[in-house]
């Protein structure tokens, strides 16, 4: 442990040294440049490890991703869009494209009104109530999805009939004599993957709290009174003056609970391994990658998710620029 931790020490050291090193050695060559040169040129040697970065370690990854899902996984050739074709005409692939999309419409949309309403509900209980409240829902953030998909194993896990049921769910239900019910093995109607998905609210509804809550708190004062005085109820206060002002907050929430369930595979992996009509893009990511050694199809599910990406990032651009105009 020990080694460990001075290992962790020096490599942080060490790094933090090698940036100084190389800004100082960048300084230095703008600073020999004749006339007015140095000033001019100094910024761009400041982003250029940055932009090196983004270069070699995102924009060339995802090059080679690209043109590796129009090749062969075996003998490397190009085989055009066969990747995409086999599979979009997996029935498999098709239902995880569903659950994806399930996962996608549900838990940004969770976490935004179950967020909102713990944070207003909480701002009623004084200040005393309300740090203790926001701490014990902000706590499942500290926890890794793994973490948390693991313990939540142990409140879906169903045991033989006549067995102790460990299961919190199914040890409250043989308290009525009833189940054990395989929770995590149930599709109909998708209630394995409803199941899933709280697992990650429980996790990201801290997250979604704290940011609408300091949003509600920004809200002039003054402008709920005004509303008050109009004759105005709290549930119209609420949804016609609160609600527009924290506009744009909604949307940041939104934006990134579902960046987050795009690229979700933690919880997936932990519970049920993508059975039970459970699997994700992620997963099934994973799975073609390190199971099959499908490089093709792995780099054509990555496409994919690119794809999807981008219109959530140009709205979230837009959205961006609409705020600061205003």
């Amino acid at each position: 442990m020990v080694v460990k931790a001075l290992t962790a020490l020096i490599t942080v050291v060490a790094g933090i040294g090698a940036a100084l090193v190389l800004y100082w050695v960048l300084n230095q060559l703008a600073e020999r440049l004749p006339g007015t040169w140095g000033d001019r040129i100094k910024p761009y040697l400041f982003i250029l490890p940055a932009f090196l970065a983004i270069v070699i370690y995102l924009v060339y990854p995802a090059v080679l991703t690209v043109i590796n899902s129009f090749k062969d996984n075996f003998s490397r050739q190009w085989v055009g869009l066969t990747n995409y074709r086999e599979l979009f005409t997996s029935s498999a692939f098709r239902g995880t494209l569903l659950n994806t999309l399930l996962w996608m419409l549900i838990v940004p949309a969770a976490c935004v009104i179950v967020g909102l309403a713990v944070a207003v509900l909480a701002d009623r209980l004084g200040p005393r109530g309300e740090k203790t409240a926001k701490t014990v829902i902000f706590l499942p953030m500290a926890v890794s999805l793994v973490g948390a998909a693991t313990v939540w194993r142990f409140v879906y896990d169903a045991e033989p009939k006549g067995s102790t049921q460990i299961g919190l769910l199914n040890g409250i239900a043989s308290i009525f004599h009833k189940g054990p019910v395989a929770w995590l093995d149930t599709s109909t109607w998708h209630l394995n993957s409803f199941l899933l998905m709280v697992i990650l609210l429980w996790s990201q509804v801290g997250f979604s709290m704290v940011l609408l809550s300091a949003a509600v708190k920004s809200v002039p004062v003054d402008t709920l009174e005004a509303a008050r005085i109009d004759g105005a109820t709290e549930r119209q206060v609420f949804g016609r003056v609160i609600i527009p002002q924290i506009r744009g907050t909604i949307v940041t929430v939104l934006v990134t609970v579902t960046i987050t369930v795009m690229k979700l595979f933690d919880i997936v992996y932990v519970t049920t391994g993508g059975s039970f009509n459970t699997d994700v893009l992620g997963n099934q990511f994973w799975t073609q990658i390190s199971t099959f050694f499908n490089y093709g199809a792995a780099s054509a599910i990555v496409v994919i998710f690119l794809l999807a990406a981008i219109p959530i990032m140009w709205y979230q651009v837009r959205h961006f620029r609409t705020e600061e105009a205003a």
